[in-house]
């Protein structure tokens, strides 16, 4: 195992007597993460297994800790063993800004356009090379995850999604026009375009979970299928039914 603390003071805390207990090996050796902190925590030690495989087990310190286990020192091998997996894929995104420079960007919750001053964004959606939206004006936009769904797609009142649904979330913030239009359920193999509207008076940022680039042209979505990442839940608590446990909080 290898361990990974937010800085709050009780999750590193936590993290030298666990090290000091179970003992600890580097994190690109690690054939589980151990996470400690909130969802923020765990986002960083999931892009960090990306490149190894490693599974990861969070334990909640934060105020949320949707995707974390309940903390606790004692029996966490045991814990472990038997934990339920949860795969997911993240997304893929690749754009360019006005001045011509290109990015790109793994996100496992969500990939969020936001408008960068008080001008409303503009922005045209297209779905599969296909004009699906000529103009949306907004706060902004985001495509989630299922895993991702109870995150910002939820505060933006879009869909919970069932992990298992294979669709991806695409919702605007704040519509403006269309007034009505309150976002997409998409094949989970769509391949989503995103052209902003007069960037240079309207200015837009793209997020990749922590990740932002400012003044952004143009931006591409698509699932990174080739990719998979393994979350561990305590037996009984996991994924699938958290999420769907979500659709009846009040």
């Amino acid at each position: 195992m290898a361990f990974l603390a937010s800085p709050r003071p009780d999750a590193a805390e936590a993290k030298a007597r666990l090290e000091k207990r179970y003992g600890s090996i580097p994190l690109d050796t690690a054939e589980t993460i151990i996470a400690l902190g909130g969802d923020g925590i765990m986002l960083d030690a999931l892009h960090r297994s990306i490149n190894t495989g490693a599974r990861v087990f969070g334990l909640n310190f934060g105020s949320v800790g949707f995707l974390m286990n309940e903390s606790g020192d004692n029996d966490l091998p045991e814990r472990i063993s038997k934990a339920e997996q949860a795969l997911i894929h993240p997304l893929r995104t690749n754009g360019e800004d006005i001045n011509g420079n290109a990015f790109e960007a793994l996100a496992i919750n969500e990939v969020s356009l936001l408008r960068e001053t008080r001008q409303t964004a503009k922005i045209k959606i297209r779905i599969d090379d296909r004009d699906r939206l000529s103009e949306l004006q907004a706060d902004g936009v985001l495509v989630a995850t299922a895993a991702g769904s109870t995150a910002y797609n939820l505060s933006a009142h879009g869909p919970i999604l069932p992990l298992d649904s294979k669709v991806l979330a695409l919702t605007p913030i704040s519509a403006f026009r269309p007034r009505r239009w309150r976002g997409a359920l998409l094949p989970h193999t769509a391949k989503l375009s995103f052209e902003i509207l007069d960037p240079l008076l309207r200015p837009v940022s793209a997020v990749a979970d922590n990740r932002e680039f400012r003044e952004v042209a143009h931006l591409e979505v698509v699932e990174a299928a080739d990719l998979t990442l393994k979350l561990l839940f305590d037996e009984g608590k996991n994924l699938s039914e958290r999420i769907l446990a979500e659709q009846f909080e009040n």
